[in-house]
């Protein structure tokens, strides 16, 4: 029986607690030469893609700018465009707002990177929530939840109409609630037809947007009932769009760690996650919780008592919000602290780190992959390095020819473009 293909991508993480910066090797997360390696070292290790991560705006912890975010990183397309330059196979996937942006520039943007790259353009759609953003925006942050997800539908649907009429001559016009568009394409054809689309939001809302519109989902269930449950749940959902279960390929995000042995892969692994959260950043997820500002606060001693939590303080804004209710949150690190005698910044990661299934030898690691795909809890897996740009080298050096010995990953590229390299037929 033939084996199910194995598919992976390289992440360039934007804010985030996986990037370890203090290490020697860490290197910048602004010049373009990073994202041209990591890319490079994607390619050479035949990954469908290089995803990358962006925020419309500088995330800010009590007013100043949040100790994880990047200050100075380049414009995605811009960047992408000059990585295009620099690979021949690689799928560039840019994460781009359907919130603040306009359909036809978009469609134009879009299909201009897909020309530039000989069909290797991809988008990230994405919505974004809160005047925080909006602030950027002449438009201001005025749309409700429901209200974004209908205009990214109206506005999808508008760039996909777009595209579609490329070449033809012919006018689209869209007139909605959202929209009053009369737009002819002013660019070619795509060389995929539309670029491919992808999402990483696993809201209901963002799961329906996905099963309608995606060839990929980007999601965090990386092992386990989560993961087996999600892919269940996507499957359904695009029968339901009378699609193909499998026209959407599900790769879960994930980092890793690679030893010689099993024991030393699991000792790297508890030293990322103490590298990855840093005694300040510790104190700064604290101060988010307890909804106050804590001047001195030693993270390896214990936490604020449950008395000090202000409640309807927001310190910390720009970044995902996954839990609102600061006063059962304290409680419960409060808890689990005294029940493992854990001190702040031990908590913190207990609590905010995940653990990644990926740990272990090379050959350790490709068997898991490749068991995932196989039974169906994913499609492949977003490789998310810890160490910015060299972090993925020891992954293709040795976990790629791993899989490529299973039979389940390509040996040599099978297509042109990002998605005959996927498999994708479109929505």
């Amino acid at each position: 029986m033939t084996k199910r293909q194995v598919h992976l991508g390289a992440h360039f993480p934007g804010v985030n607690a996986t990037t370890i910066w203090t290490r020697p090797e860490s290197g910048s997360q602004i010049d373009p030469a990073s994202f041209a390696h990591l890319a490079r070292t994607a390619e050479r290790g035949f990954m469908d893609l290089m995803f990358l991560a962006e925020g419309l705006r500088l995330r800010e912890h009590a007013g100043e700018i949040h100790d994880l975010d990047v200050v100075g990183r380049p414009d995605t397309l811009v960047q992408l465009a000059q990585v295009a330059r620099q690979t021949s196979h690689i799928g560039l996937v840019a994460t781009l707002s359907t919130t603040f942006n306009e359909p036809a520039e978009f469609a134009r943007q879009l299909a201009t990177l897909d020309a530039l790259s000989n069909g290797r353009a991809a988008w990230n759609l994405v919505t974004s929530h809160g005047a925080f953003f909006g602030a950027n925006f002449r438009r201001g942050g005025f749309l409700a939840d429901d209200d974004r997800y209908a205009r990214a539908e109206s506005f999808t649907d508008a760039v996909f109409a777009l595209w579609d009429a490329a070449g033809t001559g012919e006018e689209v016009r869209v007139s909605d609630e959202f929209f009053d568009i009369a737009a002819r394409p002013t660019v070619p054809p795509t060389p995929q037809g539309r670029p491919v689309v992808m999402q990483a939001g696993v809201s209901p809302e963002g799961r329906e947007i996905a099963a309608r519109y995606a060839d990929a989902i980007f999601s965090p269930f990386a092992a386990g009932p989560a993961a087996e449950d999600f892919a269940a749940d996507m499957r359904r959902r695009l029968t339901a769009h009378g699609r193909a279960d499998d026209a959407l390929k599900i790769l879960p995000g994930t980092g890793f760690a690679l030893g010689d042995t099993h024991e030393e892969a699991l000792e790297q692994a508890e030293r990322d996650r103490w590298d990855q959260v840093s005694p300040a950043t510790a104190v700064r997820q604290i101060e988010t919780i307890w909804g106050r500002r804590f001047e001195g606060f030693d993270a390896e001693g214990a936490l604020p008592p449950i008395g000090d939590v202000v409640e309807g303080v927001e310190l910390s804004a720009g970044r995902a919000k996954v839990h609102t209710d600061n006063r059962a949150q304290a409680a419960e690190l409060i808890e689990r602290a005294e029940a493992g005698g854990l001190s702040a910044r031990a908590v913190v990661i207990a609590t905010t780190t995940r653990r990644s299934p990926l740990v272990g030898t090379a050959s350790e690691v490709a068997q898991i992959i490749d068991e995932s795909v196989q039974e169906r809890r994913s499609d492949g897996f977003m490789i998310i390095p810890s160490i910015t740009p060299t972090g993925l080298d020891r992954f293709v050096d040795e976990v790629v020819p791993e899989l490529q010995n299973r039979g389940s990953y390509r040996t040599e590229w099978t297509g042109h473009t990002l998605r005959e390299n996927l498999g994708s037929t479109g929505a």
